[in-house]
């Protein structure tokens, strides 16, 4: 049944006159006349009692204005959960990130400004290391990601340093290297070797953690690595259970701030952490879309333009490990 039929059938029910309605509806009065008794036949029910001066409705013809009437508001619905869709104001936007890169406060910020200029799209969010995310985005069940470092570059997938930040030394409170330093004084890169190091990276991936290692190895320095982990909080919580120091973004000082110090790290220039969107280069989700354009908006409140770099041309062998 078409819906140019219902419409028909409403316009001469609210008007009780086939002319009137048919002025009301821009067309002609034998075409609608038409189109009524069309109706009636394909139903097996006469909807309106002709008279003289106009139409009424039949018992079954009121039973069907009601059903009309509420059809034509369900579709009135649909079109526009449709038009909502179509400007990507509506739908589903599937987003992980990595527990280092959560802690950066520009993720939860630009979470709550999604939220707020699009309250009608549903947004499922995800937490776990680079690689599965990465594999994640590549396979299709993610929209997109927020990560540290990517691990790998699969085709098709676009990632976009958003910000940067300094790495901090992370110690045991009781430490001896943590006690009674003075602010503003710096642990130095010898005196970090010295102790038992934990470090977040896959083996023989490349990354902060292995960039901190090949700097320590260029100045002759041997560290001394007790645990490798695959996740940022699992190394913060063996610092806090003194098993050993670290380093980690910044954006992490405060975690377990009852158990752990934070210093910074002196002649280490070259280390730092980023922050990485990580989005499909043909994505046709309108809502993951406006998600990509909306934290680009926002990285650039904060830091120059990102630097993209373009799907399938970076090689994993010069992409950086990300942090868990």
């Amino acid at each position: 049944m078409e819906t140019r039929a219902l419409r028909y059938f409403l316009a001469v029910a609210q008007t009780g006159h086939m002319t009137r309605a048919a002025e009301q509806l821009g067309i002609q009065q034998p075409p609608l006349s038409v189109q009524i008794k069309a109706l009636e036949r394909q139903l097996g029910m006469p909807l309106f009692r002709r008279h003289p001066r106009g139409v009424a409705l039949t018992d079954a013809g009121r039973a069907f204005q009601a059903e009309a009437e509420r059809l034509m508001q369900d579709m009135a619905a649909m079109e526009a959960r449709m038009a909502r869709l179509a400007r990507g104001e509506a739908g589903v936007l599937s987003v992980g990130f990595t527990s280092s890169a959560a802690a950066h406060r520009f993720v939860p910020q630009a979470l709550r400004e999604f939220r707020r200029q699009y309250p009608d799209v549903e947004l499922q969010i995800s937490e776990n290391n680079a690689a599965e995310l990465t594999e994640a985005l590549a396979a299709g069940r993610l929209h997109g990601g927020l990560l540290r470092v990517p691990v790998a570059a699969p085709p098709g997938l676009v990632f976009e340093t958003l910000l940067r930040e300094p790495v901090l030394a992370a110690l045991p409170i009781e430490h001896p290297l943590a006690a009674g330093r003075t602010a503003g004084r710096a642990l130095s890169l010898a005196e970090l070797c010295a102790q038992p190091l934990i470090l977040v990276r896959r083996a023989g991936a490349p990354g902060l953690y292995a960039e901190l290692l090949s700097l320590a190895h260029a100045r002759g320095l041997r560290p001394q690595v007790v645990a490798e982990v695959e996740r940022m909080m699992s190394n913060l919580n063996l610092v806090a259970a003194g098993v050993g120091l670290s380093v980690v973004p910044a954006s992490m000082e405060g975690v377990h701030a009852h158990a752990i110090a934070y210093l910074p790290l002196a002649d280490a220039e070259a280390l730092d952490a980023p922050l990485t969107l990580v989005s499909r280069a043909d994505q046709d989700n309108l809502p993951a879309q406006r998600f990509t354009a909306l934290v680009r908006a926002l990285a650039a409140q904060e830091a120059p333009p990102a630097t993209t770099t373009p799907p399938a041309r970076t090689s994993p062998r010069r992409t950086k490990k990300a942090l868990p």
